[in-house]
């Protein structure tokens, strides 16, 4: 794949984030939030897809992948709230911070793949593949889990009314 195609494909998938973020700001998350952890899932197929490959990558370097991919899920995982508005549905905390986190994070893979050049394509795509994975994986586990605290507590504020009436 030229790098063309990747980073018309990076672009896309940002654009899909960006959207997919920007619409959780206005439409309530229905449910019980599952759809939040369904990118993880997604990414599950293309793990097979670099077991059959052949790499040349130490141990070491999958680990640096990995603990760069914590630091990036940081700034997103901070950025990532949820809140119960006047309607009483659950929304995603409109919040300017994450949309320059994502930007920052894309920027930041952007410059590593300039900086990390003489690396064969295929292991070059395993070490990106375990910072995307390393990223998205806590972000959005965090996310559910900060879903479900906002939902639990909402249900729990609709009981303590019922018993209160």
């Amino acid at each position: 794949m030229n790098g063309f195609a990747l980073y018309g494909m990076m672009i896309f998938i940002v654009g899909l984030v960006f959207g997919r973020r920007t619409r959780a700001m206005v439409r309530p998350i229905q449910g019980s939030g599952i759809k939040i952890v369904l990118p993880i899932l997604f990414l599950l197929p293309l793990v097979s897809l670099f077991a059959q490959i052949p790499v040349r990558v130490k141990i070491w370097e999958i680990g640096v992948a990995a603990v760069i991919g914590l630091l990036l899920a940081v700034p997103l995982v901070l950025t990532t709230n949820y809140e119960v508005r006047q309607d009483g549905k659950i929304y995603a905390q409109k919040n300017k911070g994450f949309f320059i986190a994502l930007i920052a994070v894309v920027a930041i893979r952007f410059l590593l793949r300039q900086f990390i050049a003489d690396i064969d394509p295929a292991s070059l795509g395993l070490l990106f593949f375990t910072v995307a994975i390393s990223y998205v994986v806590p972000w959005r586990i965090v996310s559910f889990i900060k879903f479900r605290k906002v939902k639990l507590s909402q249900t729990l504020d609709k009981d303590i009314a019922a018993i209160k009436a």
